[in-house]
């Protein structure tokens, strides 16, 4: 007699390799028809996340001989997987009414939910990519690791989408989502300031609604401490990749490092402006919860990157206001046609941009070490 688990049966929680936490995920696929979440997740736009490929044989070759210390201890704690089983309901996860939800809150959340876990799941068809095509085993081991993880959060958050009715089909993502290729230097800078905004994103929300707990409005950001603790240990390995070479943070990449600095963050920025029902249920202001994950993001940054934007110049705020306005307008012009008012919206969003860009940056002397705890 078999009494093998079937796959459905099953939580991604569990899962201790990529590949099962996969399985399982399209096992419970296969039971749920609702499409709308993944033809949402499947939009590319520029505030939506996307799916990206890269040279993996450049990757394969490097050699982080010279962070070995901070690696090794960096691939114990992964290794040791603290968060194993952690990401499933359990005990602590109150009804939610989705039937009763405010309907411009509940549109809100859905989107904010369907984006983060098509965000999850992006790092994890790029990391599990690299694990399948690698050969170089400290590279490969921290890849597979890295997407077990993410697995987990995008299965996570599926199982929250399902309450509602939704799921965020994730093999058919892989299949038919297009792939933007970025070289690995530019998937290193832009990974890591996701991973450690991810964190500062999440280790926000959670704290204020430690606070204010009439606030948390659905049971999973319970869960965010830990989920935020992930995030920032991919954020580390991603500072131990660029500091095995120094060029990488040197002379004319330090302009890239900015425009990723300066990018990651006015993209945030107008995409939770996009969601002002979900933050008021969060008794949050926007514009307070920029401030703070910026000034966290660039305070983390410091670890590895020389210079971090200047978000108290009398420029920053105006023309993220001004993007966020664009953007805002730039969507009404393409629901009507207006070929000329979307034009002038995208002239508006890139001149705000530029102004962002140009603001002079802040410079610091990079510490000997990477490493880093997550403190707040």
């Amino acid at each position: 007699m078999n009494l093998q688990t079937p796959l459905h049966e099953k939580h991604t929680a569990d899962a201790t390799s990529v590949e099962e936490g996969l399985a399982i995920a399209e096992a419970k696929d296969a039971i749920y028809t609702n499409e709308m979440a993944t033809e949402t997740a499947m939009a590319n736009t520029l505030l939506t996340p996307r799916f990206y490929t890269t040279d993996f044989d450049e990757l394969d070759a490097i050699d982080v001989s010279g962070v070995r210390e901070d690696w090794d201890k960096l691939i114990d704690q992964m290794e040791a997987d603290p968060n194993k089983g952690h990401f499933k309901k359990n005990e602590d996860w109150d009804h939610v009414d989705w039937d009763n939800m405010e309907p411009e809150l509940k549109k809100e959340f859905i989107d904010f939910l369907i984006s983060s876990c098509t965000a999850e799941f992006s790092g994890c068809v790029l990391y599990k990519e690299m694990k399948r095509r690698g050969n170089n085993k400290d590279i490969t081991q921290l890849f597979q690791l890295m997407a077990r993880d993410e697995a987990r959060h995008a299965g996570f958050i599926n199982d929250a989408l399902r309450e509602a009715g939704l799921r965020v089909n994730l093999g058919f993502l892989t299949q038919k989502k297009k792939y933007t290729y970025f070289r690995p230097k530019f998937i290193y800078y832009a990974t890591y300031l996701s991973e450690k905004i991810g964190y500062a994103r999440y280790i926000t929300i959670f704290r204020h609604l430690e606070a204010h707990p009439e606030h948390r409005f659905h049971p999973i950001f319970k869960w965010f401490e830990e989920w935020c603790n992930d995030e920032f240990s991919h954020g580390e390995a991603f500072a131990l990749l660029m500091k095995t070479d120094p060029k990488l943070t040197q002379g004319r990449n330090v302009l890239w490092i900015k425009f990723f600095l300066t990018a990651v963050y006015s993209t945030m920025y107008v995409r939770d402006h996009q969601r002002p029902a979900f933050h008021k249920a969060l008794g949050v202001d926007p514009d307070w919860y920029a401030h703070e994950v910026f000034t966290k993001t660039s305070k983390l940054s410091e670890q590895i990157f020389p210079i971090t934007v200047d978000i108290d110049h009398p420029r920053w705020q105006p023309n993220l206001e001004k993007m966020q306005k664009a953007n805002a307008d730039l969507a009404i012009a393409k629901e009507n046609g207006k070929f000329f008012a979307k034009l002038g919206a995208q002239f508006r969003a890139v001149s705000a941009f530029v102004s962002l860009y140009t603001i002079p940056a802040k410079k610091h002397v990079v510490p000997a070490t990477t490493r880093l705890e997550p403190s707040y």
